[in-house]
This record gives structure tokens, C-alpha cells and sequence, in this order.
């Protein structure tokens, strides 16, 4: 069994949830000791879809043609297209037809939530789904105090200067509009967005807030990687994501590989896999949430990390090699592919 990991625009997608999740199959599969390219011209017995562009419609094509399986992996739905890019609400209805378009011409769906499994229901699309969580590297985000003095150092803190910090791209969804605002309410404490999204995609309010309208103790350092953002999770007294819609979010299982509180807002993406005040600290208002980031911060409730970690163990990257290894296993073994899906293709 051979599987072709097809990614397209990586250099674009990169930083983004997708692009991690793409980089962490390579590993799974590795882990699993499953045999994979990402090289579309080798030869392959699966190909495994990330991306939804006209390269990737004629991957489909290409592989149903040629009598080979077609795995897709369901990141994106019209829920968590809404309130992003620049026009994003007035073709979500449009890109919900594209997606059920594509995802309909696959033989098997991967989403990494039982919550975006049920969106996919929802539209009707009738094909296997199979959940299975994007996972997470947990030897990367192993606490260590040298990528902890790093991340202190790059800002410039205070040793006894308290930080919440957040990951995410400059979308209305993601609740960046609500950090700032609960950032004006406690100038006590240092907000760090981490992240980057061009600005000519985002709407002007949402510029406006990254290019400096925003209180003096929040900082947008734009998108880092490596041993900065890595300290920075382990080292926050907080991470808090205030995010409205999710499929999964890689970042929060980050969070929780880190050993870091987590305050997230109580959204259905998480119902199975956080508890509220037992993995996780939820809220829903902006009130709520600056309560409960005192409290937090300042220790006066529970520390969560233990539990919080336990929990990203269970979507270790090893773990989630063993699930893709069991749904390619089960694609093979299903029937021929049906011309018929090839229908509107062309």
C-alpha cells in the first residue's frame, strides 16, 4: 500500500491549521510505517487529498480514472468559511456546493471532529466519514526552559510581567476582535496574538486592529515558529482562544501538549474531547472570559495542564498514524470505484 499525501499551494497554506495538519500526516505515516510520496507523478494505491483548488479537482479525476481510491481530508466546511477572508459570507453558499462537489467524488472522508462530521452529514453527502483528530507532535512541545528564556527574551518581559497569548490567523471568526477588547479591560497583562494573514485578504476593521489599532499591551508579532512560539506556550500564564467556529483546532491541541491552561470559547467543536473546568476553561462572554482570565492567572482556581495533557496524548501523532493506517485499510478493501462518480468531473 502506497499513499500520495497531495498538497496544493503549500507555500500559501503553509502557516496555516491546514498546512500543520499536512505535516503532521507525513509524520503519522512515517510513525504507522506506512509507505507515502508527495510526489504526484510516483506511482500510489491511495491518493489522500488536503486542499480544494483545480489541481486537486483533477488529482480526483486523475486517480478515479485510473482506477485508484481517493481519501479526502474534510478540513474546511462552510461554517468555518464564514466571517474569514475579504467576501467570505457571500460565496460561503457557493463554496458549500464546491465542497460537497468534491467531497462527494471521494471514496472515503476524514474530518477530525464528530462535530465537523455531523456538518458533512448535514449537507447530505453520502460517503463514509471517518473521524480522526488532526493530532499533535508531542516531543516538539515538551516544556523547556531554554525555548521558555528565548521566548522572554524576543518580547523584551519582565520576569514578573503576566502574558496570554493566542494563535491564529487575522479572521473575525477566530474572535481577534473580542481579544482586543477584553485586552482594553485588563491592562495589567501583556495579549500576543501569533499569526499572519496578508492584509489585502482581511476586511479593513480587522486591518486596521493588526496595523496599531489596539491597546499598547497587545502585540502582533506576526507568524513564528520554532523555539520562540514553542517557550511561548509552555511559558504564557494563559492561552486563550476565543475562536467561534473550528473544525478541531491544531492550536488548542498545541496548548495542551505544552502543558498550558487553556481558556476556549464553549463551542460545539469541542464537545467529546474537552471538559469544561476539567481539560479546559470555557466561556462564552467577554465579561465571562475576563473573569475567568483573572482567576486563571492569577491562580485563584485549579491548575487544568495535567488533565489538559492527558488529553493531547490521546492524539498523539503515533495515535493518529495507527487511525489513517486503518481507514486506507478499509478503502482498499472496499468495492471498485464506481464510474459514476466520475460524473461532472471533466
Amino acid at each position: 500500500m502506497k499513499v500520495l499525501l497531495y498538497f496544493e499551494g503549500e507555500r500559501m497554506l503553509e502557516k496555516s491549521g491546514i498546512g500543520r495538519a499536512f505535516e503532521h500526516q507525513k509524520k503519522a505515516l512515517t510513525c504507522a510505517g506506512v509507505d507515502y510520496t508527495i510526489n504526484a507523478n510516483d506511482d500510489y494505491d491511495i491518493l489522500h487529498i488536503n486542499t480544494y483548488g483545480f489541481k486537486s479537482r483533477q488529482m480526483i479525476r486523475r486517480t478515479k480514472k485510473n482506477g485508484k481510491k481517493v481519501v479526502y481530508h474534510a478540513h474546511s466546511n462552510a461554517e468555518d468559511f464564514r466571517n474569514s477572508f475579504i467576501g467570505s459570507n457571500q460565496v460561503a453558499s457557493l463554496y458549500k456546493k464546491y465542497l460537497i462537489y468534491l467531497y462527494s467524488h471521494s471514496d472515503h472522508l476524514i474530518t477530525p471532529t464528530v462535530y465537523a462530521k455531523k456538518i458533512l452529514e448535514g449537507y447530505g453527502i453520502r460517503r463514509p466519514i471517518s473521524v480522526v483528530s488532526n493530532g499533535i507532535d508531542l516531543d516538539k512541545y515538551q516544556v523547556s526552559k531554554k525555548k521558555e528564556e528565548k521566548f522572554r527574551a524576543f518580547f523584551q518581559l519582565d520576569p514578573e510581567q503576566k502574558v496570554i497569548i493566542s494563535v491564529g490567523l487575522y479572521f473575525h471568526r477566530k474572535g481577534l476582535t473580542d481579544f482586543i477588547e477584553i485586552a482594553k479591560q485588563l491592562p495589567q497583562y501583556t495579549f500576543i496574538w501569533f499569526g499572519h494573514t496578508p492584509m489585502y485578504t482581511i476586511p479593513k476593521d480587522i486591518r486596521e486592529i493588526v496595523k496599531g489599532n489596539h491597546p499598547d499591551n497587545v502585540i502582533f508579532p506576526g507568524y513564528i515558529k520554532g523555539e520562540i512560539i514553542e517557550g511561548a506556550y509552555s511559558n504564557a500564564d494563559l492561552f486563550f482562544f476565543p475562536s467561534y467556529e473550528e473544525t478541531e483546532g491544531i492550536v488548542v491541541l498545541e496548548a495542551l501538549a505544552s502543558h498550558q491552561n487553556v481558556l476556549v470559547r464553549d463551542i460545539p467543536v469541542y464537545e467529546g474531547w474537552l471538559k469544561k473546568d476539567y481539560n479546559a476553561y470555557m466561556g462564552t462572554t467577554n465579561a465571562e472570559f475576563c473573569q475567568k482570565i483573572e482567576e486563571i492567572v492569577e491562580k485563584q482556581v485549579p491548575d487544568l495542564t495535567k488533565a489538559g495533557y492527558e488529553t493531547a496524548q490521546s492524539k498523539s501523532i503515533q495515535q493518529i498514524g495507527t487511525e489513517l493506517k486503518k481507514v486506507y485499510e478499509t478503502v482498499l478493501k472496499g468495492s471498485a470505484v464506481d464510474s459514476r462518480s466520475l460524473e461532472g468531473m471533466s
